[in-house]
């Protein structure tokens, strides 16, 4: 099973055509990769959909490397983050 840095970088590369080698967690996704807002809001639905997890606009914003992506995505998990949203995605 892969790591949820694994399956976050896996998901960063495919949308911004890069290699996975490139994209480290110090990597800043606008700045050293490209993305641009249209890139951003697609990536953090394929992170919602893949982690069963919801993002603000407000969390969002705050999100610049791929650690920003992997420390959210880890605290939505467990339950710090983005609580009564995911109970919400969870019963639909």
């Amino acid at each position: 099973m892969a790591s949820t840095e694994e399956k976050v970088i896996g998901i960063i590369a495919d949308q911004l055509g890069r290699e996975r080698d490139e994209i480290t967690l110090t990597t800043d996704i606008q700045k050293d990769l490209g993305a641009d807002s249209l890139d951003i809001a697609e990536m953090l639905i394929q992170f919602e959909d893949e982690f069963n997890i919801t993002i603000e606009e407000s969390e969002a914003q705050n999100i610049v490397t791929v650690a920003d992506v992997v420390s959210h995505i880890a605290a939505a998990v467990n339950g710090q983050a983005g609580g009564a949203a995911d109970t919400e995605k969870e019963e639909k």
